[in-house]
């Protein structure tokens, strides 16, 4: 065995190293790499529920929605997961909704977030009777007016607070400065409320704020929360009642000896300061996504050459950038470990894949001890990696597999190559010379 210890694995109690190698929930990794071929994510439903169980034993005692944002993977059988453990769901897209609405998910309990809502989306969610609509500016609110009004009803709004606090992570994941798209702006917050409060077609129901993700430390919330009570303060003084305050998600996981806090520490410390200022028993919604399911995925990749460099050596893997974008677009970092080690022949590799791009790597200088056709594990990978995969250089998504009590279920077929141009159609025949 490599030098990776199993206390090292994100997963810790969900992922180890057995008699037949790399094992999820106790499920040898490498029979189903075999069986259902690679790339090939596997899942663990039941550290999906143990990160739920966190968020939960922080809010004992509290009023809290948990409505998980779902772009984070929005695999049907994943939200079904969340769904029948009693969450909501933050949306930011009509095509979220029907997959919110696929798995039963309550609309009353669905909030629709995102800068660019369609007319056509903010019908069909009026229709279904969503619970809130996270505005995130002036002109969305002033059309969401014009269509609720049309359609004979009122839509239910929060304003999604942009309160310029630093995140402290990627700049392409934080949302919550000045420079960001996201939100109105922390001073034009009361004018917007007071605007809203005046359209016919609006119900104002509350406040929200979503400063980033992948957030590993405490002090971002707290700054991010006493700018938004501040805000209530001032909204409620000037006669707009708020039912509810969202303080979005944003809680990071381990990838690399990361240390963010657990959900209920953080909460904790939340909730300290919300008791100092008054606040302790309001409705509160959150937002989380890569907390609940980053580290409860795994993708399976096959080694398919090595190929020694004059500066670098390559592990050439059949999973790619359309695959696991998050290397290629962040520059993220993912630990990635042999599924069978071998006791020696360990030499530092980049990891890449096929795909015909040099960003198309999911790891740089890793020690590896491995021959064509082993297989690598790529951890953390259940967020942001099968939600935002792609089909670049005509090739398929992956497979995916649930286990869930001990039995492993197919929940993503691998798709047919010929469905990728099903929709798609050739010019007719010239039957003569332009």
């Amino acid at each position: 065995m490599n030098s990776t210890s199993i206390s090292a694995l994100p997963l810790n109690s969900h992922l180890s190293y057995t008699a037949d190698g790399l094992a999820l929930d106790g499920v040898a990794l490498a029979p189903l790499a075999q069986q259902h071929q690679t790339p090939l994510f596997v899942y663990s439903k039941s550290a999906m529920q143990d990160a739920l169980t966190a968020y939960q034993a922080g809010f004992e005692g509290r009023q809290v929605s948990i409505c998980y944002a779902m772009k984070a993977n929005s695999s049907l059988a994943v939200l079904q997961v969340f769904a029948q453990a009693g969450c909501g769901f933050d949306i930011v897209s009509g095509g979220e909704l029907e997959r919110a609405l696929a798995v039963g998910a309550a609309p009353n309990r669905i909030i629709f977030s995102g800068v660019g809502k369609t007319r056509a989306e903010m019908r069909r969610a009026l229709q279904v009777g969503i619970g809130c609509f996270n505005v995130e500016s002036v002109a969305e609110l002033n059309v969401l007016n014009e269509v609720a009004l049309a359609m004979g009803t009122q839509a239910p709004i929060s304003l999604r607070v942009n309160p310029n606090v630093d995140a402290k992570t990627h700049p392409y994941i934080s949302t919550g400065l000045k420079g960001n798209k996201f939100g109105i702006a922390h001073e034009e917050v009361l004018q917007t409320y007071q605007r809203a409060a005046q359209l016919p077609g609006l119900r104002v129901v509350g406040i929200d704020c979503h400063i980033g993700s992948q957030i590993t430390e405490v002090e971002p919330y707290l700054d991010a929360m006493d700018r938004i009570l501040d805000l209530v303060l001032a909204i409620e003084t000037a006669g707009i009642a708020l039912a509810h305050i969202d303080f979005g998600g944003g809680l990071g996981i381990d990838y690399q000896g990361d240390t963010p806090p657990r959900a209920n520490e953080l909460w904790q410390s939340l909730f300290a300061r919300l008791d100092a200022r008054g606040f302790g028993q309001r409705h509160f919604m959150i937002e989380p996504g890569r907390s609940l399911v980053g580290n409860a995925g795994v993708c399976l990749t096959e080694v398919l050459y090595l190929k020694d460099g004059e500066h670098k050596n390559f592990c050439i893997v059949d999973a790619a950038m359309n695959d696991l974008p998050r290397p290629a677009m962040y520059e993220a970092y993912h630990r990635i470990v042999e599924v069978q080690p071998r006791a020696r022949g360990a030499a530092m590799y980049d990891v890449v894949g096929p795909v015909c791009e040099s960003g198309d790597w999911l790891g740089r200088d890793r020690s590896l001890t491995v021959q064509s056709g082993d297989y690598l594990a790529v951890l953390s990978a259940g967020a942001y990696c099968m939600s935002m995969s792609s089909n670049y250089n005509t090739r398929s998504r992956a497979a995916e597999l649930m286990i869930a009590e001990g039995q492993t279920h197919l929940i993503r077929q691998r798709e047919p190559l010929s469905d990728l141009w099903q929709r798609e159609h050739l010019l007719p025949s010239a039957t003569s010379a332009a």
